[in-house]
């Protein structure tokens, strides 16, 4: 009996211990990336752009999305909220030659995933007449300036919003940025991005060690005894 409580009291603290550090690698992890995610519409649902603002050429009738969201990957972006039909938000805009017309959808996003100091303005809504060749970019230029691009042509803010950062990492406990990055916002398959992090698989080892080294001492304390 009294053997059994020595193993106990060995052993549970050191595997504990452990799994607590396990615990604090995994919510050091970032929790997403603070970004413009841009997004096409496709009949009545969105599709997460494949490629950025400035590389697609919308038709005329076609509707574009953009969102403004703390997201970890393209799989969980969060996606453009209210109306998105090019009849009602290009209704007063009407066709003209030489030109087409693109409705974009314009989500601020919310409080909880705003930056620090700022607060998002409210979702809306833009028909943009353009030229016949004029790209996704050309199109938020004509009716959301101004634009704001970082040093890699990173679309980073749309009509001034926010004032700094660009796709900035968040954490899980706390929502200040920390190491910018432009994965995200450069409409990239994040996919990569959800595998265990090399700090899990140090925890996992850790606890493996020291399970046996706990073991080994309770087993020579017994042995002693004897």
């Amino acid at each position: 009996m009294t053997r059994g409580v020595v193993r106990g009291v060995r052993v549970v603290p050191v595997l504990l211990a452990a799994f607590l550090l396990i615990g604090s690698a995994g919510q050091a992890q970032a929790a997403g990336y603070r970004y413009w995610s841009y997004w096409d519409r496709d009949g009545d649902r969105w599709v997460y752009a494949t490629q950025g603002p400035s590389l697609v050429r919308p038709s005329d009738g076609d509707v574009q999305g953009f969102r403004f969201a703390v997201s970890e990957n393209s799989g969980d972006a969060a996606q453009p909220r209210g109306a998105a039909d090019f009849a009602s938000i290009c209704a007063k805009t009407p066709a003209k030659d030489g030109s087409k017309r693109v409705a974009l959808v314009l989500d601020f996003g919310t409080a909880s995933d705003a930056p620090s100091g700022e607060t998002p303005p409210a979702p809306r809504t833009a028909c943009a007449r353009v030229s016949p060749d004029a790209t996704t970019a050309d199109a938020l230029a004509a009716v959301a300036d101004p634009l704001r691009y970082n040093t890699n042509a990173l679309l980073c803010g749309i009509a001034g919003y926010p004032k700094s950062g660009c796709g900035e990492q968040v954490s899980k406990t706390e929502e200040d940025p920390t190491t910018p990055t432009a994965a995200p916002a450069a409409q990239k398959d994040a996919s990569d991005d959800d595998g265990p992090s090399v700090g899990l698989y140090a925890g996992i080892a850790i606890v493996a060690t020291l399970a046996g080294a706990a073991t080994w001492q309770a087993r020579r304390r017994r042995n002693a005894t004897d």
